[in-house]
């Protein structure tokens, strides 16, 4: 069953319906409920669906986040898949809901006018 670019298998492990690529995106996000303000970070890799993005903010689960790409003119409220610690930070995984502009992928995503 696939559910938000994900499908699950019989052992109950995550297997992603399209591959993420290693891609080094400028972002700002918002949204995040303990720390409210803009933060300006990258991407580690991005799909058609969402994006894996450094933040020095702890995020929930299942919070809402606001992503904004300033070169590409891309904005989308997206969900958070994921938080995980990591050396610099954290890492969170994003699921684009609403995209509003272009996202790095062109060939893959949709354009909102």
């Amino acid at each position: 069953m696939a559910i938000g670019g994900k499908r699950k298998t019989k052992n109950q492990q995550v297997e992603r319906c399209e591959p993420r690529l290693p891609m080094q995106v400028g972002v700002r996000i918002s949204g995040n409920t303990f720390m409210p303000g803009l933060e300006s970070t990258f991407t580690e890799n991005v799909s058609s669906r969402g994006a894996r993005v450094r933040s020095v903010r702890r995020w929930r689960v299942g919070e809402s986040i606001s992503v904004l790409s300033p070169e590409g003119g891309f904005r989308s409220l997206a969900r958070v898949a994921y938080c995980e610690s990591s050396p610099t930070g954290y890492a969170i995984g994003v699921e684009f809901l609403e995209l509003e502009g272009q996202w790095v992928l062109a060939s893959a995503s949709p354009t909102v006018a």
